[in-house]
């Protein structure tokens, strides 16, 4: 069977246009053979919201925008209803309950519309082509503004701040602090170049003095020769101390503690005798009689010395051819003190 040309020309039109129709419905969100629920809403404005756009519910898409129309503004009556939005819900079986609401959501690159369903559905579900209740959230400007906003004052407060701290360094940097910091500057250099002349000068010094150098470590060596050399001999010193250490320790040094307090004990109970005035020692100490007697003894024998000196040929008698020297006579009163110095003797033992 042979095809005519304006058979197959007719057959390529009609596939045309059937893939035209779907591509339309299909950039429009809408099911190529029909049967989705259509509902309608009223808006106060579109919000940037176009045809073909997404319906969602929980953020997973079940439907789509199928027109947005302006209501005829000869009949504004609510302010809330002068936008009519023809959506589409492409869920099999899934019914919007009463009370719940639509929302326009402007977005950066899009913007949808957003289902509020209220799962609770304590009056019912809507009907195929009712109305739901819309609104716009927030414009995309207004949302960025709001949250910028604060953003924005940080921004404003920390340009303040760094026009305050310029202003501050503008006025730190005039001519005095720049004269003050050249100054510094110098003086760093200057305090560099000293450093330099130092150390050139102890290098100078130490060429100079290379010799001298030589011979203080040469002692320093035969210093720490001579203490290694005598390193022995200290160690035999420490030995004998050691030793006699032991010889200490093992000696009966708790008799000789012992016989030292024994000693002292003794010392102690003859003071505390004398301090009593017991003994020869404590009469000696506190007899006040003998003491005064002993004293006029000691002065007589002294005043008889003393005569004795002055006048030695009232005791003395000798005679050069043998003749008896009768002597100086003496008088009662020197009889009498005479006697009493030879006879002076104290009264008590």
């Amino acid at each position: 069977m042979k095809v005519s040309n304006e058979f197959k020309i007719g057959l390529s039109v009609v596939l045309a246009t059937v893939l035209l129709i779907f591509g339309i419905n299909y950039l429009k969100g809408n099911s190529f053979f029909g049967g989705d629920d259509v509902y309608y809403a009223f808006f106060p404005s579109s919000g940037t919201l176009s045809p073909s756009s997404s319906v969602t519910l929980n953020g997973v898409v079940i439907g789509n925008v199928i027109s947005v129309d302006l209501v005829d503004p000869n009949k504004f009556i609510d302010p809330n209803k002068r936008v009519l939005i023809k959506f589409s819900v492409q869920k099999d079986g899934m019914k919007i309950a009463r009370g719940s609401h639509i929302t326009i959501v402007p977005g950066i690159l899009n913007t949808e519309v957003q289902l509020q369903q209220n799962y609770i559905a304590e009056h019912g579900y809507l009907n195929i082509g009712d109305t739901i209740y819309g609104s716009v959230s927030q414009e995309l400007t207004e949302q960025l503004e709001t949250q910028l906003l604060p953003v924005k004052r940080k921004l404003e407060d920390l340009m303040t701040s760094i026009d305050n701290i310029v202003t501050s360094i503008t006025v730190f940097w005039d001519t005095s602090a720049a004269n003050t910091l050249n100054q510094g500057l110098n003086e760093v250099k200057i305090a560099i170049a000293r450093f330099g002349n130092v150390a050139y000068n102890l290098d100078d010094l130490i060429t100079s003095e290379k010799a001298k150098l030589g011979r203080i470590f040469d002692n320093v060596e035969d210093i720490t020769y001579n203490f290694k050399e005598t390193n022995a001999s200290l160690k035999r010193t420490i030995g004998n101390a050691e030793a006699i250490t032991d010889s200490l320790m093992t000696s009966d040094l708790k008799g000789v503690i012992s016989s030292a307090t024994e000693t002292l004990q003794r010392l102690n109970l003859a003071l505390k005798d004398a301090s009593e005035g017991n003994g020869t020692l404590g009469k000696l100490l506190k007899d006040e009689q003998l003491y005064n007697e002993l004293n006029s003894t000691a002065q007589r024998l002294q005043d008889l010395v003393d005569d004795i000196k002055v006048h030695p040929e009232r005791y003395i008698h000798f005679s050069v051819f043998g003749t008896k020297s009768k002597g100086v006579p003496l008088t009662k009163d020197e009889e009498k003190k005479l006697r009493d110095l030879l006879n002076a003797t104290p009264n008590k033992q």
